[in-house]
């Protein structure tokens, strides 16, 4: 070896510095979050848990404007959405909301909010997707209804019974809405899919209808 590489090898002294600062702000940021999690999310969390109670109350028995403004003592859905923006369950809030106001016929106040909610909850997110397409049916966008209905079916298809009901209200409004080799399609994905569900047990009588009779449903 020659003298030249002798000692050569890792300068710490240059090293430590930046190392030392990395560290640091590695410190930092973990440190933030934690705080920011336990001192600003959590507790927001939890007021907001508190606050939709009421509001699902007023919900589950079908007093769908109390539910959403409040009875004046206890926020309702809208004020908990805006007060705990960016929460799980604001989050929760814009679903509710979303179903309230279809309940009422605001259909698209229903859209507004049914479209802004999103969860990993299969199930759950099948529902508000349901919904979004019975809203938008409501306002006549037949093709966002349609759309929006598949998308709700193939949600969730462990639950035959919801699945099978809005794969076939995609079929029908296709079918209304003269799209019948669209509707024929569904019909036979519906029958091929959920045959044992209510829905699937009738999906003969309608593919039979566009297979072989003429369509008094499609527009002429």
């Amino acid at each position: 070896m020659s003298e030249t590489n002798v000692g050569k090898g890792v300068n710490w002294q240059k090293i430590q510095k930046p190392l030392i600062s990395i560290f640091v702000i590695v410190v930092v940021v973990v440190g933030g979050w934690f705080l920011y999690q336990n001192w600003i999310v959590k507790p927001k969390e939890e007021k907001a848990q508190s606050a939709i109670a009421i509001a699902q109350q007023y919900f589950a028995i079908d007093s769908f404007q109390t539910a959403l403004n409040g009875d004046g003592m206890n926020k309702g859905f809208l004020n908990i959405i805006k007060t705990y923006s960016g929460s799980k369950t604001a989050n929760l809030a814009e679903y509710y909301a979303g179903v309230s106001y279809l309940q009422i016929g605001d259909y698209n106040n229903a859209v507004k909010y049914l479209g802004n909610f999103s969860t990993e909850s299969k199930p759950v997110q099948m529902q508000a997707l349901g919904a979004l397409g019975d809203a938008y049916s409501e306002l006549k966008q037949n093709d966002k209804a349609i759309d929006t209905y598949k998308k709700a079916s193939s949600t969730f298809e462990d639950d035959a019974v919801n699945a099978s009901e809005y794969l076939f209200r995609a079929a029908l409004l296709s079918e209304v809405a003269g799209k019948n080799k669209e509707a024929l399609e569904l019909y036979k994905s519906l029958k091929e899919k959920f045959p044992n569900s209510p829905r699937g047990s009738q999906a003969d009588k309608y593919i039979y209808r566009l297979s072989i009779e003429p369509n008094d449903l499609s527009v002429k």
